[in-house]
């Protein structure tokens, strides 16, 4: 009887250490084939997506900073900021021995300054009790309130003055929106020589109604000087003038916008 030796091959494939495998069927020789797409294509669409994707951000960025404000943000932000400030390690404004940090600020409150500021606090590592220091003739009122409001928030204290390399205080003026600014310190020294000037705020940008803008403006800082503890009267003596009318020491007291006097004669 013949011997099928198909039996013996099929058992060796079985054994075989890779497994039974099979060969992939083949697509019959007259199936048409689906064409590729040029790869080339592919990148042209890529390019053309992307030109109009940016195309779309540049319009948009373009139209923002045609905005008078978007620009002035934008330029006190990155480019060339109102304000400088300069870190004394050490002023003495309480008689403490240890003396105290201060970030002296100086120039115009501008579009950005409240993140500008934001920004020099933390970079100092400033602490509850250490000290801004503000020599300034005002600026935006929107942007000193918030800046009002982040001294506040850090417990951090103000006073107008500069000051020089070895931490000695010298008097100057801080007016307008920079007595905003000036407020929100949780202790406001009085330096002597040093003065705070107020006047009635008045909008710069084109508005409906003028009279209503500026009842508006004068509400927003009553309730924020009522909430750093100064007295109404302070807003009452900034709605007498359009002038700049400058405080005197006992006046400022008396309103407590100086909680502190130093150097009082």
């Amino acid at each position: 009887m013949p011997v099928d030796h198909r039996d013996d091959e099929t058992n060796r494939f079985q054994r075989a250490p890779t497994g039974p495998w099979v060969t992939a069927p083949r697509a019959p020789a007259n199936q048409p084939r689906t064409p590729r797409r040029a790869p080339g294509r592919r990148r042209i669409w890529s390019v053309v997506i992307f030109v109009l994707l940016m195309s779309s951000v540049g319009i948009r960025a373009y139209r923002d900073l045609s905005r008078p404000e978007a620009w002035a943000y934008w330029k006190d932000q990155y480019f060339s900021p109102s304000l400088t400030s300069t870190l004394v390690p050490r002023v003495e404004l309480d008689g403490s021995a240890q003396g105290r940090t201060a970030l002296a600020i100086r120039g115009t409150i501008g579009a950005a300054a409240a993140s500008w500021l934001r920004d020099k606090i933390d970079q100092a590592h400033l602490i509850p009790g250490d000290v801004i220091l503000l020599s300034s003739p005002g600026g935006d009122v929107g942007q000193a309130l918030i800046m009002g409001e982040t001294i506040r928030a850090r417990g951090l204290t103000t006073a107008v003055g500069t000051a020089d390399a070895s931490g000695g205080v010298r008097a100057a003026y801080c007016a307008s929106a920079c007595v905003l600014v000036f407020a929100g310190g949780k202790t406001r020294y009085g330096i002597k020589g040093s003065a705070l000037g107020v006047h009635r705020f008045v909008t710069t940008t084109p508005v409906h109604d003028p009279t209503a803008e500026a009842q508006q403006t004068t509400g927003i800082i009553l309730n924020y000087m009522s909430r750093m503890g100064v007295s109404s009267s302070v807003v009452e003596a900034m709605s007498q003038t359009s002038d700049v009318r400058w405080l005197g020491a006992r006046e400022a007291e008396a309103m407590n916008l100086v909680t502190d006097p130093l150097g009082r004669p």
